[in-house]
């Protein structure tokens, strides 16, 4: 299920910077990981599945959709120098890019069946204190919860978060006895999934060729490997001044 897309999006980069640890378990153990949204920072993170309804009826009832659900956060910023230093403090992440047809097509092939009702990729909207409340009481009714509003209620972050240009994985446990867990992963081919590896932009330079090995030795990855420019100093140039004279 695709969600919160105006057009076609499946042949868009996506991107997460993640830690290089993260990036061997992915390839080693051909597994990637969902989280329950509850270990996210933002503290608003599934606030609406997670909060009490009221009925029109005047009863007030509480669902527990909000353990059924985990999540992961991809990204549509290409470079951005925020992204790098919330998540990778350490100045030694790695930038995965993807496909949304590939982190598509690995999400649904694990989950072949009731594919629709579990696994979304969707795009999240950014929204004022307002429209957020406003789409918070259309989530539910009387009747209960329809899954899309499920998945929904996870695309909406607060505008002060716009930077991220978001777009998530979200899948739905449909069994209530494998629920508990705080993370669940699901199996995927690394190599079809990731297309470039990006080393984070302030790795010294007398390190990447170091850093790349190592990378090709515990991942087996056999795209391009390359270092983020995005601190590099500009070439030296020549700037042609102005003929006008105040």
């Amino acid at each position: 299920m695709y969600l919160n897309f105006e057009a076609d999006p499946k042949d868009r980069f996506v991107y997460r910077i993640t830690t290089v640890e993260r990036l061997k378990e992915l390839f080693t153990l051909r597994s990637n990981t969902l989280v329950k949204p509850n270990l996210w920072d933002d503290p608003f993170e599934n606030f609406i599945l997670n909060s009490k309804v009221r009925l029109k009826s005047g009863k007030i009832v509480k669902y527990n959709y909000h353990e059924s659900v985990y999540g992961q956060c991809w990204t549509l910023h290409k470079e951005s120098d925020a992204m790098w230093r919330i998540y990778a403090a350490e100045k030694g992440g790695v930038r995965l890019r993807s496909t949304i047809a590939a982190l598509a097509q690995q999400f649904e092939s694990a989950h072949s069946e009731h594919t629709d009702v579990r696994c979304c990729v969707g795009r999240v909207q950014y929204l004022s204190p307002r429209r957020m409340k406003r789409f918070a009481d259309s989530t539910f009714d009387d009747y209960g919860i329809e899954v899309t509003n499920i998945f929904g209620s996870l695309l909406v972050k607060r505008l002060a978060f716009a930077h991220e240009r978001e777009l998530r994985l979200i899948y739905f446990e449909l069994d209530d006895s494998k629920l508990g867990e705080d993370m669940y992963g699901y199996a995927v081919d690394p190599h079809a999934m990731i297309n470039e590896i990006m080393l984070d932009p302030r790795l010294p330079l007398d390190a990447v060729k170091l850093k790349k090995a190592e990378i090709r030795s515990a991942t087996g990855f056999r795209g391009p490997i390359k270092r983020s420019l995005l601190y590099s100093a500009p070439r030296e140039g020549i700037l042609d001044v102005s003929d006008w004279e105040p």
